[in-house]
């Protein structure tokens, strides 16, 4: 049985045109916070896993990094190409078995933006990842936060006798393969593959290929509710329940 696509091409034009959204998360939490915690990339060699449109790229190349990413779209490769033009290096590929002109420790960094949970094989992705780091180097990983945003597992709820909104699940420790509606705004969209997994499955995968996690860091929206009778309560929710996990992860140095 084939496995169903988990690119991201049929909808390339329109995560491009999200993703330009001065208002969006990207540009407003984790671009921001991804760029502060990458620290000096001032002639660093960075690969950007699964890179979509070079959105990314586009910020660590500004800041002097060499980068080459890596992305199973092929029309969203060639949106970042047109991106960066010269600037950066991109790839139509897996980053499950990254193409072989990636090759072994030749990296200071890896990041992989919102895609860890797209990613059918995960084990395959962080081993290919240790391989292509050089000894000592780091991999950033920013993900929908796996013990909140759960697909169809998790929603907000309100208590009426309280005022308080909270965030109800219904599952968390389980596996989950689930099809995600990737523009629910348009009355005809396509869908994609996401996998979710608890932490201690990504905490375990990691360890089996050496990674020690250096830090996390938990980040909440940006965003704040109109006025009406809700806004505390909504507010105070966006504030108490993160959507996004960061996990900062280091590849062992080789013994002397």
């Amino acid at each position: 049985m084939k496995s169903r696509d988990t690119s991201w091409n049929s909808v390339a034009g329109w995560y491009d045109d999200m993703l330009a959204d001065s208002e969006s998360y990207q540009q407003k939490v984790i671009l921001p916070n991804l760029m502060r915690l990458a620290g000096e990339v001032h002639g660093k060699k960075i690969l950007d896993l699964a890179c979509g449109q070079g959105f990314f790229s586009e910020s660590l190349v500004k800041a002097g990094a060499s980068v080459i990413g890596v992305d199973l779209s092929k029309e969203l490769i060639v949106l970042a190409q047109k991106r960066l033009g010269d600037a950066g290096e991109f790839l139509a590929g897996s980053i499950e078995k990254l193409p072989l002109a990636i090759k072994a420790e030749t990296f200071d960094s890896a990041l992989c933006v919102l895609a860890l949970q797209n990613v059918r094989d995960l084990d395959s992705a962080v081993r290919e990842t240790a391989r292509v780091l050089k000894p000592g180097g780091r991999f950033l990983i920013v993900l929908n936060h796996p013990a909140f945003r759960i697909p169809k597992c998790s929603s907000w709820g309100f208590d009426e006798a309280q005022k308080i909104q909270y965030r109800r699940l219904d599952s968390y420790l389980s596996e989950i393969k689930t099809d995600i509606v990737m523009n629910p705004s348009a009355k005809e969209s396509a869908t994609t593959v996401s996998f979710h997994r608890p932490l201690q499955v990504y905490f375990k995968m990691f360890a089996k290929h050496g990674f020690s996690v250096h830090r996390l860091e938990e980040w909440i929206s940006h965003k704040k509710s109109e006025p009406g009778a809700r806004h505390d309560a909504e507010n105070l929710a966006r504030h108490e329940f993160p959507l996004f996990l960061y996990l900062g992860l280091v590849k062992p140095a080789k013994a002397i």
